[in-house]
C-alpha cells in the first residue's frame, strides 16, 4: 500500500493540528523546523505500508536509532525500528500517528541531537519532547514510554557539521528531560554510564565518527536495557 500525493496531503491536513504549535513557535523564533525530505518520506511510506502487529516494541528516533539492528539483536519479531536518519523532534511529532496506530506495548524514544545540531535552543527541544510524551499518553495510554537520554559525543572525533553538539549542552538537555519524565511519570533511561568515558565523552572505541555508533555498541545498549528489566 503506497502513499500517493493525495493521501500524503490528507495525512498532513489530518495531523497538522498536533504539531502546529511546535511549528508556529519555531517559525516565530526563526528556527529551522524542516523535516520533510526524500529520505523521511521514503521511510514513512515504508512504515505505513507495513502491517501493524500486536504488542509492538518500537525504537523511535533518528539515525542513531535507524542504525540499530534491533530485531536481530533482541531476537523478537515484534521489535520494530522506526528511526529516520536526520530526523528532528518536529519530524517525530509529525509521524506519531503511524507509531501509535498499533497501540504499541513499548516505545523507546531517542531524539534531539539533530535539533541541537541546528542550534535549536534546549528549551524548545525539551518542549517538543514534552509534546511527544503528552501525545503518546493521550493517544495510546497503555503504551510504556521510555525516554532515553541523548548519547554523549566524542568531541575530538566529531565532523565540523556537528560543532553545535557539545557534551555540556547534552547534559543540560538530559537534565531537562529527567524533569519532564518525573512530571509526566514516564521512565527516563540514562545511557551515559555505559557509553561515556571518565571525561563524559563517548568512548572512542564505540563510535565511527564521534556521534554514530559501531554495530557492536548496540549490543551494549540492548544488554543494558535488559539489565534494567525494560526488555
Amino acid at each position: 500500500m503506497h502513499m500517493n500525493i493525495l493521501s500524503y496531503r490528507n495525512w498532513k491536513a489530518l495531523w497538522l493540528p498536533f504539531f502546529l504549535p511546535a511549528l508556529t513557535l519555531a517559525q516565530s523564533k526563526g528556527i529551522d523546523s524542516t523535516f520533510d525530505n526524500q529520505h523521511y518520506r521514503a521511510r514513512l511510506e515504508f512504515f505505513k505500508a507495513m502491517p501493524n502487529q500486536k504488542d509492538e516494541i518500537v525504537f523511535l528516533g533518528n539515525s542513531i536509532t535507524e542504525g540499530g539492528k534491533w530485531q536481530e539483536i533482541l531476537q523478537r519479531k515484534h521489535v520494530i525500528n522506526r528511526g529516520i536518519s536526520g530526523d528532528v523532534t518536529y519530524g517525530i511529532l509529525a509521524r506519531l500517528d503511524e507509531i501509535l496506530a498499533s497501540r504499541p506495548r513499548k516505545i523507546f524514544l531517542l531524539c534531539g541531537v539533530n535539533d541541537m545540531k541546528r542550534g535549536i535552543p534546549i528549551s524548545i527541544i525539551s518542549t517538543n519532547i514534552e509534546r511527544i510524551i503528552k501525545q503518546v499518553k493521550k493517544q495510546s495510554p497503555n503504551t510504556a514510554l521510555f525516554v532515553q537520554g541523548i548519547l554523549p559525543v566524542n568531541e575530538a572525533l566529531l565532523p565540523k557539521i556537528y560543532e553545535e553538539v557539545r557534551n555540556d549542552r547534552i547534559v543540560l538537555l538530559n537534565n531537562a528531560l529527567k524533569e519532564l519524565c518525573k512530571a509526566h511519570q514516564v521512565r527516563f533511561v540514562d545511557l551515559q554510564p555505559i557509553l561515556a568515558d571518565g571525561n563524559g565523552e563517548l568512548k572512542a572505541e564505540l563510535t565511527i565518527d564521534g556521534l554514530h555508533l559501531k554495530q557492536a555498541t548496540y549490543l551494549i545498549w540492548a544488554n543494558y536495557l535488559k539489565q534494567q528489566k525494560l526488555l
